[in-house]
């Protein structure tokens, strides 16, 4: 399953007034929702929460890159060598 931590380190940190910060907790929260809305979760680990998606491809589509293990990644990738009888 693709993931990415999300990590709000410095989220506020280039803002300049009260303000600034809270447009961008909004625009974040905007985000979150959309993510939502399209099937992501929130997976909580002992250290981390992940974002996942089930669907790979959803996942690309977003523009993430996958923080699994190379190992893991790579079982995700279908054999279409197979397919193409290559």
């Amino acid at each position: 399953m693709s993931f990415f931590t999300w990590k709000d380190n410095g989220l506020t940190s280039d803002c300049s007034s009260l303000d600034a910060m809270a447009s961008r907790f909004e625009e974040t929260a905007k985000l979150m929702k959309k993510l939502s809305e399209k099937g992501f979760k929130l997976k909580k680990t002992q250290k981390d929460q992940l974002i996942i998606h089930s669907d790979p491809k959803v996942f690309d589509q977003w523009g993430f890159i996958s923080e699994e293990l190379p190992f893991k990644q790579l079982c995700l990738i279908a054999d279409d060598e197979l397919l193409l009888d290559v």
